[in-house]
Parts: C-alpha cells; sequence; structure tokens
C-alpha cells in the first residue's frame, strides 16, 4: 500500500470523492513536546475508495484535501474528532457539516465515549490490530503495517457511520446528535487568540486586579508557547499563573517568594517577562480586566445534597432513555441546576430540558421521588395530599 505523496494524486483523488454523499476521516499527528499538533498522516475514505495522504511529502499542497473539507455537499465522518477537528482549522478549514460517530454512540445507547475499537467490535464484529496506534508516526518511510493499520481506521468508519445513522433516525435521535455536531464545528472552541487564553483557566476571584493578571499571564503563556512551540504547561504551569494573579508580584524578588514556581525561574527571561506582563495589567486593570458574570441568586446550603440527588436522577434518565449520561447533563450543569432553576445550560434546552431538565426541577420542587426497586432506581411522581376543608 503506498500512501498519496503527490499534489496530482491528491486532486484526482479527492476528485473520486467530489460526489459522495460521505467521506470518513483520521489523521494521525505528534504533539507531545510541541505547541502546534505535527500533522504526519490523513486517511481518508468514501463508501467504497479509500486512501492514505502524507502531508510531509516534499511538495505535496494539501490544497485539493482542504477543498473537499470545506465543502458542505459532502458529509465528514469522524470518531472523537475534536483533535483533528483543531488540525483542520489550522489549516485554515473546518469540516461541514460533521458526524462524530462517538458522539452518535452515546446517544445510541453504546455508553459514554465509547471507543472506536469497541464500537466496531460491537456493530461490525470485526476485532481491530491496534499495534501500530502508538508507533512514530513522523518517522519516514512508514511501513505496511503502519499504512494498513491507518486505512482500516477509516474503511471501517466509513462501514459504520450508515449503520449508526440508521440507528439514530428509527430512534428519532438523529436531531439529538447533529445539535452536538454544531458545537463541535463552532470556531470559538478551537480559539487560540493569546487574549482569549485565561478561558481555558477556573478563575478563583473576581476582583479586577486578580482577573487582569491572570488574563496578562495566560495570554503572556499563550503566545510563549506558540512562539517557542512548546506545551503550555512546559512554559507556565495553571496553578503558577493562578498564583501570580493573587501574589500579584512586581517584581523579582517578589516573584521568586511563589512556591509554584521553581527556584531560579524569578531570574530568568522568563522571569522578568511575566513580571512585565504583571505591571503592565495591573496599570490597566479597570478596563483589561475580563467581564465574569456572576450569579444572582443566592447560594443554596443544600446544593451539595441536591447535586448527589440530581446525579441519582441522571443516570435513571439515561439508564430509561438508553442514552449515556454525560451527553444529557455533566457535573456542572448539575450544579447550577442545584443553584438556580434558570440556570443558563443546555440541560433545561431542548431535548435535553424533555428528557432530564424539567424531572431535574420537578425533583427540587418535591414532586418527583426517587425509589430503590431492587437494583433498580426508579422515579416517582409525589403523590400530595390534599388539604383539609376548613372546620
Amino acid at each position: 500500500m503506498t500512501p498519496i505523496t503527490t499534489t496530482a494524486d491528491l486532486a484526482a483523488f479527492c476528485q473520486k470523492l467530489a460526489d459522495a454523499p460521505f467521506i470518513a476521516v483520521d489523521t494521525e499527528f505528534m504533539r507531545e513536546t510541541t505547541y502546534w499538533p505535527r500533522l504526519c498522516l490523513v486517511q481518508v475514505a468514501g463508501p467504497d475508495i479509500a486512501a492514505n495522504i502524507d502531508p510531509m511529502a516534499e511538495g505535496l499542497d494539501l490544497g485539493p484535501l482542504l477543498a473537499l473539507m470545506a465543502d458542505e455537499s459532502v458529509q465528514k465522518v469522524f470518531h472523537a474528532g475534536r483533535q483533528d477537528v483543531e488540525i483542520f482549522n489550522n489549516l485554515g478549514v473546518i469540516p461541514r457539516p460533521l458526524f462524530d460517530t462517538q458522539i452518535a454512540a452515546m446517544a445510541a445507547g453504546f455508553g459514554e465515549q465509547v471507543a472506536y475499537d469497541a464500537l466496531v467490535r460491537q456493530m461490525l464484529k470485526i476485532t481491530l490490530d491496534k499495534s501500530s496506534r502508538f508507533t512514530d508516526w513522523a518517522r519516514r518511510p512508514l511501513n505496511q503495517a503502519q499504512l494498513e493499520y491507518a486505512v482500516a481506521d477509516v474503511t471501517h468508519l466509513a462501514a459504520l457511520y450508515p449503520m449508526l445513522r440508521k440507528r439514530l433516525e428509527e430512534t428519532g435521535r438523529l436531531a439529538w446528535v447533529m445539535e452536538e455536531m454544531g458545537a463541535l464545528t463552532d470556531p470559538a472552541i478551537y480559539d487560540i487568540d493569546p487574549e482569549n487564553s485565561w478561558k481555558r483557566l477556573k478563575p478563583r476571584k473576581f476582583a479586577a486586579k486578580y482577573l487582569a493578571v491572570l488574563r496578562g499571564v495566560a495570554a503572556w503563556r499563550e503566545r510563549t508557547a506558540q512562539t517557542r512551540d512548546q506545551p503550555r504547561g512546559r512554559i507556565l504551569k495553571d496553578d503558577a499563573i493562578d498564583e501570580i494573579a493573587t501574589q500579584l508580584p512586581t517584581d523579582a524578588d517578589a516573584l521568586g517568594r511563589l512556591r509554584s514556581l521553581p527556584k531560579g525561574f524569578a531570574g530568568s527571561r522568563f522571569g522578568v517577562e511575566i513580571v512585565e506582563a504583571v505591571r503592565e495589567s495591573l496599570a490597566k486593570a479597570e478596563t483589561y480586566a475580563p467581564v465574569i458574570e456572576r450569579s444572582s441568586t443566592p447560594p443554596n446550603p443544600a446544593s451539595g445534597a441536591i447535586v448527589e440527588l440530581l446525579k441519582v436522577l441522571l443516570k435513571a434518565r439515561a439508564e430509561d432513555a438508553g442514552v449515556a449520561s454525560k451527553l444529557i447533563a455533566t457535573v456542572s450543569d448539575l450544579e447550577k441546576i442545584a443553584s438556580d432553576d434558570d440556570a443558563d445550560t443546555s440541560a433545561l434546552r431542548g431535548w435535553r430540558r424533555e428528557a432530564f431538565g424539567e424531572d431535574a426541577l420537578r425533583l427540587k420542587r418535591g414532586e418527583l421521588a426517587l425509589v430503590l426497586d431492587g437494583a433498580r432506581v426508579r422515579v416517582v411522581e409525589v403523590r400530595r395530599a390534599p388539604p383539609k376543608a376548613a372546620e
């Protein structure tokens, strides 16, 4: 098996797929020691054709492939495709329309984040050889075992897609899945603007100086990681950014006293740049600090207990529907619902509200109860006694 290595061959291959109803796509990449993922191989399959594409081949222009990815008349099928979509986004295109078989499998009753090989085994009755999974995809030449493993992934994915889609259509859940696909293709989740990188962190305070420095140091880390092509964590850990924003060090001595930084860091080039970032952020704190909306609802003292009850309800409703609970709501969603009946959460909108959210609110109001029936939890209506007539 020979991968595609020339622009002419890639253009001819993509032309054959131009009228296909869908294509299955996968990538092999390396990013353990870099900020930017290094794309090593792209695998693409249609209903009756498949190939490996070598993006590392000298002189290969990926233009024909990117045009195919942008063609909205062709469905793009991935499994757990967020990182694959991120790579294509870095190349200038977000594949649309998109169908992720891992998310689809969660709606079809295959459990939480089912692995690709498990899904193939259950639906196609095929056991995959995963021996080449963790090989060095950047080393050339690729051997036949690697190439066969890579193309098999998309060949089986192309066989899975029609079966899984039909199953969702028959159960009326295809719309649920397509709603999730819209979130996967939202450019905002792939945003790498340094000034927005603070959003990956979990601010612990709301003071303007804290938030301004959190944003400024996070932006410095993102720019540095991009410029040096190193992972964010190798530049500066998240907990260090939080401590810097809390302590507000404006000189090397103050920076050197922070426990989250290694010895000697304050006197390094990074230390000098961080101190400058802190000073600049503090100088414009009131206008530079990000605005974080705080709930106007007073904290509920019983929120912890309510969350635990909601977890049980979620599990029960997910089992009733044959859907992975994570697809319906996360712990964060439950915490928001526990504190606020009008919380801004997807669990209280659309099909999720129908499957779970409305019952969650009714449980809070005491209109529903959870009953242990053997090994299963049942959700039952609470019958309230009618008010006594006045004597």
